[in-house]
């Protein structure tokens, strides 16, 4: 890790339980999206896999003559890990509250963490619900003729024929499909979808998950539910959708394991010679507002290898 002049202390503690904390009830589903990759440098250029490298080369050979030789294409793709970060204070008063100064520190620190995932959630639905990004027929569909806001729309055939699009764009099924939770409501009240759960009273999220794999042969349903403030500072709350029920998206994805020859819609670099490949936490005291300083920083560039492992389709008129 880089060592630098400083008067904060590394606070392992608090960077387990930054981990372990998970807000209840709120589903986040970037990093299920784009998940980690360590890379040792700020800044650099790495190889990935995509769809041209679905090349069929010339495997007979003749008699005493050499083997043909496979040319794996990768392609380098640039990336520069930009600095995320927030901090929190925690007055000698708070800590006069609480059994100890760690648990004041901790509930700092889960706030923290709690602010950072939304804004890393808004920013992977901003990067993948992207008209700019996907557009074309192979790319992007408009189904707002037929919303899956309205009972009646033909939800199957619309996923049926994007997973098409990829297949033919990549070789590969997606595997992935990713809505917010309006989206959800939505097909949850299909009549097509319904009558595909005969006996079932009301389909629920739990019941259409069971089945998905073997109704729409997508293994992994990442519905965002996350809502923010959307209101001005000062104002009254005003809360709105992370993911809109606006669109959907087919996916390839792939897991923090996936290799890189392996071809998928993108990864988080992260660069673990600063952070060792998790957000790192530090303290430091401010005795001007007699208080202690609580600071997350992580650096990382959340990258799209290939926009053709994904279909993007509107979904509401």
């Amino acid at each position: 890790m880089i060592q630098k002049a400083t008067h904060a202390i590394p606070r392992m503690d608090l960077g387990e339980a930054f981990h372990e904390f998970s807000a209840e009830d709120m589903r986040f589903i970037a990093m299920d999206i784009l998940p980690r990759k360590p890379l040792g440098k700020k800044a650099a250029t790495f190889s990935v896999t995509k769809r041209r490298n679905l090349t069929i080369p010339e495997t007979k050979r003749a008699n005493g003559a050499t083997y043909g030789r496979v040319e794996l294409y990768m392609d380098d793709l640039a990336y520069n890990c930009s600095n995320h970060g927030l901090e929190g204070q925690v007055t000698d008063e708070d800590i006069a509250n609480y059994a100890s100064e760690f648990d004041a520190e901790l509930e700092k620190t889960q706030g923290i963490k709690l602010k950072m995932q939304l804004a890393r959630e808004k920013r992977i639905k901003e990067l993948v619900f992207n008209t700019t990004t996907w557009t074309g027929a192979a790319l992007y569909t408009d189904n707002s003729a037929a919303p899956w806001d309205a009972a009646g729309s033909d939800i199957i055939g619309q996923l049926r024929a994007a997973k098409e699009k990829v297949r033919a764009n990549t070789g590969r099924m997606p595997n992935s499909l990713i809505i917010g939770e309006g989206s959800m409501n939505n097909m949850l009240a299909n009549t097509a979808l319904i009558a595909r759960f005969p006996g079932i009273p009301v389909l629920t999220e739990s019941i259409f998950r069971s089945r998905m794999a073997e109704l729409l042969g997508i293994q992994n349903l990442l519905v965002g539910q996350a809502v923010y403030n959307t209101a001005d500072e000062g104002q009254d709350f005003t809360g709105g959708d992370i993911w809109p029920d606006d669109y959907a998206m087919l996916a390839v994805l792939g897991t923090e394991t996936t290799p890189m020859v392996q071809g998928h819609l993108g990864r988080t670099i992260i660069w673990d010679e600063y952070v060792s490949d998790i957000e790192y936490i530090e303290s430091y005291r401010e005795e001007q507002t007699e208080s202690e300083i609580i600071r997350c920083k992580e650096y990382i560039d959340e990258k799209i290898f290939d926009e053709y492992f994904a279909h993007l389709m509107k979904i509401d008129a």
